[in-house]
């Protein structure tokens, strides 16, 4: 059983970005930070320096320690930094960390395997996400063959491997080997603070919403498709990416420009007001790439009904649970994707009543500081099992 004593340690994590670049795993990791600050655990971040001007960071002492390292270049999606083993090692030598916490997928975390300094202390592996390689460009995937037996020496040096839900570490491929190692800590968010405008009134047709990169693996295409056949539903989706130009075309080819809107990027307040506007949220991804969702949790934390896939092995279908806080589907199914809209749209007390379910779900399982408390106790463990060697 957890103690219930603080735990006083330093760790050092390692991650790819980190806000104001977009994204859940970035996202999570400030929120994560910023919770284990609050439990009086001293928290550094390595990350790369994203494109644009470089954001001020909190003073010493008033929150966790960022530091950004110049990207030179991006070869196949990957942020080439040759500073960075250069600022590793100078952090390791100048903060002590008792804990090295390496968020994956990321090469740049493969440099703590030649640092003496990172070798001796122990390794918290917070595995994100499967590389999906079947998915990717063929270029990814002579990429991988070097990538997998880096991964692979990381995983075997980790003392803990945390995954975001039981699906998931059940069934990755790279983790098979090692699930004695892993543990489930669910990813988690802030609640949002109540709204100070009276609650929306169901309005005809369904708002319906959908958020994230425009990428293949989201589905867009598949809901797009679904769409079509649910004439009382109009969507907005929110986010940018490589799919932008084949998801417009698709909206004029199917003749939806009227019901749907691409939105571009929105700043945090403006997604806020579009998810309470909304009536429900739909992730209709249809690979592993997806593994959590923290958009789900987003929804969910605003009362929000969610439709997602059941994608096997991923933790969609595990965080919404099927007639309670939403509806389950299978994936890349444009006719069950279809049916769940029309259910919806057409009885709206159901979509109101699991977007409650979904609230108490959320308060329950999936809040930042439920997740912070699950790594804190990995910390203990782990600090602990030092001292008493």
């Amino acid at each position: 059983m957890a103690s219930n004593d603080p735990v006083k340690c330093t760790a050092l994590h390692v991650g790819k970005f980190y806000p104001p670049h977009r994204g859940g795993m970035e996202t999570y990791l400030r929120d994560l930070l910023m919770a284990l600050h609050e439990r009086g655990i001293r928290c550094l971040a390595l990350v790369h320096r994203s494109p644009g001007p470089e954001p001020s960071e909190p003073q010493s002492g008033s929150g966790p320690k960022v530091v950004r390292v110049p990207v030179w270049a991006n070869l196949l999606f990957t942020p080439i930094s040759p500073g960075f083993p250069w600022r590793l090692n100078r952090l390791l030598r100048d903060e002590s960390p008792a804990i090295l916490h390496l968020h994956m997928p990321n090469v740049s975390v493969f440099w703590a395997l030649f640092l003496p300094r990172a070798r001796r202390i122990p390794w918290v592996v917070h595995w994100h996400a499967d590389v999906p390689v079947g998915a990717l460009h063929w270029g990814l995937r002579w990429f991988y063959r070097f990538y997998r037996p880096f991964e692979r020496w990381v995983l075997n040096r980790a003392a803990v491997i945390v995954t975001t839900s039981p699906p998931y570490l059940q069934s990755s491929p790279a983790l098979a080997p090692f699930t004695q190692r892993g543990r489930v800590v669910p990813l988690g968010i802030n609640e949002p603070p109540p709204s100070d405008k009276p609650p929306v009134t169901p309005a005809e047709p369904l708002q319906l919403i959908a958020v994230g990169r425009l990428a293949y693996y989201k589905g867009f295409d598949v809901l797009l498709r679904a769409l079509q056949q649910c004439p009382d539903v109009t969507l907005d989706i929110v986010g940018d990416g490589e799919r932008k130009h084949e998801l417009k075309a698709l909206i004029e080819q199917l003749q939806l420009s009227e019901r749907v809107t691409l939105l571009g990027n929105l700043s945090e307040v403006e997604l806020d007001r579009r998810l309470r506007a909304s009536d429900c949220l739909c992730l209709p991804s249809i690979e592993r790439t997806e593994a959590f969702g923290v958009v789900l949790l987003e929804a969910m934390s605003r009362g929000k009904a969610c439709l997602v896939t059941a994608v096997t092995g991923t933790g969609m279908a595990w965080v919404v649970e099927h007639e309670q806080t939403g509806l389950v589907v299978p994936p890349n199914d444009v006719d069950a994707l279809a049916n769940a809209l029309v259910r919806l749209a057409e009885n709206r007390a159901l979509c109101k009543a699991m977007g409650e379910a979904g609230l108490t779900r959320f308060r329950e399982r999936f809040t930042i500081d439920t997740s912070a408390g699950g790594i804190a106790d990995i910390y203990r463990e782990l600090t602990d099992g030092v001292k008493n060697k």
